[in-house]
């Protein structure tokens, strides 16, 4: 089997030798069943899905046949979600078989309806397997400049946490010519593998098809799905920006407990992301209202049904600041907004460390970023652009201005 490498096979690699079962999140076709039949390879055991109904009955009505007919070493379960005993029986085979180590998936809404994670409290380790970041992207497009990407990254890091970045910027050209592919089309693992552009736009317009039509409409019983895709447009429309229930309210026609219902179902099944607001206690600041970002910017664009080049667009800003997003995924991340409307995009908690990050497409930077800085004083403060690389000293705060692709 043809196997492309991701970032989390290292961490799920820790629990392999361990008893716990394995857990793996993540949307529709992020790679979840190539990396298990790939786990498969390696450690050796049985692949099995609940897809197939005969073998769904037995695992719901006779989980000790289902372990004496596949029981193995390692037992590897997909598309769980097909079960409504999904996670009642593995707590049962877990619990009356000691020998047997299971990793268990399924599409993104599993958990949400089946709630397979109430019952193995302290029995599982829990994994999310997203679309590609931009560093797999070029692992798996490009391994000489994903090298240097991963350079870029680790310095950038290294300047957040208290070092300096040394780096020099290098084949600009490409790698802009690569970000431009990545946030046109995102980083499901059957886009990025496809060469022809006018296959990948059907593939993912096939991808949110076929998200609208199993996961929301047959598997969460979802019978708006015209409120449903409207409400996910107006999402797509407002990337970004301040999410408001009641715009949202009389602009589709949908209550209160609707949209929220839908908002939850969203983030579960890893379609959107929501950013909270920052704030210290501070008068002046909002505390409650949040932003809204996609986990993957091509199904975005599928949504809005616009894959126009990067240039020229009205929301570039929108689909960068979604990338940047994604891209510093392992940070508790909020944003900065106050009343009168000053905002900086994101702020990186780490410990004590404040780490405002701006994303823009031009070199200016906003009054509101110098009124974050003179405010919080944090030591370090990062702002993305289009091709500014430098060490900046303003007031107090160490600024390093970098381009978007280094992260």
């Amino acid at each position: 089997m043809e196997y492309y490498p991701r970032e989390i096979e290292n961490k799920i690699e820790k629990w392999m030798q361990r008893k716990e079962v394995v857990l793996l999140r993540g949307p529709r076709q992020s790679g979840k069943t190539t990396l298990f039949l790939h786990l498969k390879e390696k450690l050796g055991g049985t692949y099995v899905s609940l897809e197939n109904e005969d073998t769904l009955k037995v695992f719901e009505e006779n989980p000790e046949m289902f372990v004496e007919r596949f029981g193995a070493k390692n037992l590897f379960i997909d598309e769980v979600q097909y079960s409504k005993k999904a996670g009642k029986n593995i707590k049962y085979i877990y619990d009356f078989f000691p020998d047997v180590r299971m990793f268990v998936t399924g599409s993104g809404s599993f958990d949400i309806k089946v709630l397979v994670s109430k019952y193995l409290v302290g029995r599982s380790a829990s994994f999310e397997l997203l679309p590609l970041n931009f560093g797999e992207f070029l692992m798996w497009k490009d391994k000489s400049l994903a090298k240097i990407h991963t350079q870029y990254k680790n310095a950038i890091l290294e300047f957040i946490r208290g070092g300096r970045a040394n780096i020099e910027a290098v084949f600009e050209r490409e790698f802009r010519a690569m970000l431009e592919e990545y946030l046109m089309f995102g980083g499901f693992p059957e886009i990025v593998k496809e060469k022809d552009e006018g296959m990948k736009t059907e593939i993912l317009k096939n991808l949110y098809r076929t998200y609208l039509e199993r996961d929301v409409f047959y598997f969460l019983n979802i019978r708006h799905l015209e409120k449903f895709r409207g409400l996910l447009r107006y999402l797509a429309l407002s990337t970004g920006n301040i999410f408001e229930f009641s715009s949202v309210m009389s602009e589709l026609g949908m209550d209160y407990k609707t949209i929220d219902n839908y908002l939850n179902i969203l983030v579960n099944s890893y379609v959107i992301k929501i950013v909270s607001p920052f704030h210290r206690n501070r008068v002046t600041e909002i505390r409650r209202s949040k932003k809204v970002y996609f986990v993957d910017s091509g199904l975005r664009n599928a949504v809005l049904g616009n894959f126009s080049p990067l240039e020229g667009r009205t929301d570039k800003g929108q689909i960068l600041e979604n990338f940047v997003l994604r891209e510093f995924e392992g940070f508790e991340i909020k944003y900065w907004r106050t009343t009168t409307k000053a905002e900086v995009d994101f702020v990186l908690l780490e410990g004590k460390r404040l780490i405002p990050v701006e994303v823009k497409s031009l070199r200016n930077i906003k009054r509101s970023f110098l009124g974050f800085l003179n405010m919080y004083k944090p030591e370090r403060a990062l702002v993305l652009t289009g091709d500014r690389l430098e060490h900046r000293r303003i007031g107090k705060t160490n600024v390093l201005f970098a381009p978007h692709w280094m992260v």
